[in-house]
């Protein structure tokens, strides 16, 4: 996948965001003004109900009044005797004698006739200590009919009857099942847009992650290509090598014995040398299938150390120059782990230190022992390595770029091979590095 490859997919996933998003916009708001309509119709129409109720109940109250005063015969002013103290509660200040059931088949007949079909409760109260003296409640079953609850039913006592026969009362009348009339707000437009934001930001999260699988497969490709031009450099060189040299030893078999030892031996060292990166590239093809088995065994660090010591400076320090450094002092330097993988690992770090050099190679190897770990340290004076690059070496193919200049061979695999066998190992690697002052490369392992 090409660089513009990648901006038009990123291009594109940019424009279906806003896209989705600006119709989720004009949507949330469309959806909260028709709510806030909606909330203003039923605010209205609540309104005219409330009013409607409230004024044929006036109106009904007042009727019985009227009609008590008439089988009384005592007719006063009515005017203002009957308010409304709250928006389901109502009294009528009637001077005069009141017979319960009087009053409730009045009640029952008025606010049929006024269409009003809730159930009510009334109760007369006694104007000398304003105390309700009795009260019942009435249930509006259908078809017109007001029946009295069975289980809310007060019986008359033939004593308060004659007590409502001869004192003055007045009566109220409440409706219990009606709630108290109130304007609803408005509902609050934040709510949608938690929603609409939640929904920005999981569809941002799912297309920055989808961004990041898309250039990580991308840097994958690229380090793959490296990989495959690396190997192809890395085999082509040897590979010319040892054809030459059999060709010299064909169209030259009278040579003097020197010249053909010294051909034999450009194939063998090429043919070693061929072997070691296939080998490399098999181990790290197991370290992938977990196929690598750690055989633990016993042995001296130390000499693991300074037997790799001679071996670089008798085959790759002699000719060019540099020295290896040794300052081991852990006490503790018999381990118990894979002896193989741990020497590969130095003789990896070590090679990178001669090969990464541009002056004469000085390498320090120290030891020391930290509780029941013990701590490697190989420093060197070589190249260095930026902040940016020091992240991504021990990634598998990565080779710190160099542009076309092709002066270090290697696949780029030595590293990750050092951190997957010290992470088997239960271990840590770190390195400290600084451009033009070189690189260490500190290990710590368990002793057991």
């Amino acid at each position: 996948m090409n660089n513009s490859t990648v901006k038009t997919v990123i291009i594109l996933g940019i424009v279906s965001i806003i896209c989705v998003l600006t119709i989720q916009f004009f949507w949330v708001k469309k959806n909260i003004d028709y709510q806030n309509t909606n909330i203003e119709i039923q605010n209205v129409q609540d309104s005219l109900s409330y009013k409607t109720f409230t004024e044929n109940v006036s109106l009904a109250l007042k009727n019985v009044a009227s009609e008590i005063q008439r089988i009384n015969h005592q007719e006063s002013d009515l005017y203002e005797r009957v308010k409304q103290l709250s928006s389901n509660y109502f009294t009528v200040e009637l001077d005069d004698t009141l017979h319960p059931y009087l009053l409730e088949n009045l009640l029952k007949t008025e606010f049929y006739s006024q269409n009003i079909k809730d159930d009510f409760r009334y109760g007369i109260y006694d104007c000398y200590s304003d105390s309700i003296i009795y009260g019942n409640y009435i249930k509006f079953k259908g078809d017109s009919t007001f029946v009295i609850d069975e289980q809310r039913d007060n019986k008359l006592d033939p004593k308060l009857q004659n007590k409502l026969d001869t004192d003055i009362h007045y009566f109220a009348v409440s409706f219990p099942n009606r709630k108290s009339y109130a304007v609803k707000e408005p509902a609050e437009s934040v709510t949608p847009w938690y929603y609409m934001f939640g929904i920005l930001a999981f569809i941002l999260v799912y297309f920055g992650y989808t961004i990041s699988i898309i250039l990580q497969q991308k840097k994958l490709s690229e380090v793959k290509n490296d990989f495959i031009n690396n190997m192809t450099h890395e085999l082509k060189t040897p590979i010319s090598t040892i054809r030459l040299s059999s060709e010299t030893l064909l169209n030259d078999i009278n040579e003097s014995p020197e010249k053909l030892e010294r051909y034999a031996s450009i194939i063998y060292k090429e043919n070693r040398r061929l072997e070691h990166q296939v080998e490399r590239v098999l181990n790290i093809a197991k370290l992938d299938k977990g196929e690598i088995k750690l055989k633990y065994s016993t042995f001296d660090l130390h000499e693991i150390i300074e037997e790799a010591k001679e071996n670089f400076e008798f085959n790759q320090l002699d000719e060019n120059g540099g020295t290896i450094e040794l300052d081991l002092k852990a006490t503790n330097h018999i381990i118990s782990c894979d002896m193989v993988h741990l020497t590969n690992v130095i003789y990896n770090l070590l090679d990178n230190a001669i090969k990464y050099c541009n002056q004469e190679p000085h390498i320090i190897i120290s030891t020391e022992t930290n509780r029941n770990k013990i701590v490697i340290s190989i420093k060197d004076n070589g190249k260095g390595i930026s902040k940016e690059n020091v992240k991504l070496i021990f990634d598998k193919f990565y080779r710190v770029p160099t542009g076309n200049l092709h002066d270090v061979k290697g696949f780029g695999l030595g590293l990750f091979y050092v951190k997957s066998i010290i992470k088997k190992l239960k271990g840590t690697v770190i390195v400290k590095s600084q451009l033009k002052k070189g690189s260490e490369f500190i290990i710590t392992i368990p002793t057991k």
